[in-house]
């Protein structure tokens, strides 16, 4: 079979890197087409992976030269590039949000559902790392009983000021949707948000860092500490409580260093993508493979879509400072093939 012919919309830092990743790191692919706003940036991107620029996404993706798209543009344009994709009946790996809203999400589970196959999978990075996928595996297998409590601490460097409350809700806590649901294979109901003292770093009317506990539907507790301007490091933490036992991830517990000044200490991630590079780099593999089949292998439009669902209800409960529900329409049944 040849090489998977792969158009990248959208070349920023997210999209640079797996273009990047798809000409140098993953076998049976190459980068054909690329997309973006930015000419300039657009063409260097093309420039490094011997790939030629379209500037209209849309011919992108209808390019007689793409097999599979990956997005990577602003959330905006997600829902007509998904659908554009689906018209053609080709995969596409598609970087949070699947939308915007929660409605037009479930547009596009309705409009794949018609579709003998599933085209269609999420950049939920990490779902492929090592420890996430190993916790999985250990919650399943029951050894340490029912799980009971989620805690999660997310903590970013820093951020832009306009990367306000909403948004580390829609950009940063989708991804603790996502593992919650993951880890513990049922739905999220209903989401909280407590606003404690906002961190001076965080511009007027930013709450920053904020505490949001999620219920799911067997009456399990997620807790995630989100925090946009920590000032530290890039930080990722998931710990299980479960009836027999309990286990952490994301301990960064990488070599011990001492210095001539006599600091010693652990390196500390920069941000995600150093921390999270091989799974990056492992759901490009996989999709790659599922894609040259046409299908894909990990988390598929349903996920995307709950994830928009349960930021949602977080937006909500980040303006009203209540307990806000989690509405999720009926699962549409696949067409037969």
């Amino acid at each position: 079979m040849s090489a998977l012919r792969v158009a990248v919309l959208g070349v920023g830092v997210m999209g640079g890197y797996h273009a990047l990743a798809l000409a140098e790191r993953v076998a049976h692919a190459r980068v054909t087409v690329v997309s973006d706003a930015d000419s300039e940036r657009a063409e260097g991107v093309a420039d490094a992976v011997g790939a030629r620029v379209e500037a209209d996404p849309l011919a992108a993706i209808n390019a007689d030269d793409v097999d599979a798209v990956v997005i990577a543009s602003p959330g905006f344009a997600h829902e007509q590039q998904v659908l554009a994709c689906l018209d053609r009946r080709i995969p596409v790996l598609c970087e949070k949000p699947l939308t915007l809203a929660a409605d037009t999400a479930y547009r596009i589970v309705e409009r794949e559902s018609l579709l003998p196959a599933p085209l269609v999978q999420l950049g939920f990075m990490r779902r492929f790392d090592a420890e996430y996928a190993a916790l999985r595996s250990l919650v399943a297998s029951g050894e340490l009983g029912a799980p009971l409590l989620l805690h999660c601490v997310h903590r970013n460097p820093a951020q832009s000021d306009a990367f306000n409350s909403e948004m580390m809700m829609r950009d940063s806590v989708v991804h603790e949707a996502d593992v919650a649901r993951f880890l513990l294979d049922e739905e999220i109901v209903a989401v909280t948000v407590k606003r404690p003292r906002a961190t001076r770093e965080a511009p007027a009317g930013v709450s920053d860092p904020m505490l949001v506990l999620f219920e799911t539907e067997s009456g399990r507790l997620v807790d995630v500490e989100i925090s946009g301007r920590s000032r530290v490091a890039y930080e990722v933490r998931t710990e299980l409580v479960a009836e027999r036992g309990n286990v952490m991830i994301g301990l960064d517990q990488g070599p011990l260093v001492a210095r001539a000044d006599g600091v010693r200490g652990r390196l500390q991630t920069g941000g995600f993508i150093e921390r999270f590079a091989t799974a990056y780099d492992t759901e490009l593999h996989r999709w790659v493979r599922a894609a040259r089949r046409g299908t894909v292998d990990g988390p598929g439009t349903w996920d995307g879509y709950a994830a928009v669902a349960v930021c949602a209800a977080g937006v909500e409960a980040v303006r009203t400072g209540e307990r806000v529900p989690v509405h999720l329409d009926a699962r549409p049944v696949r067409a037969a093939a």
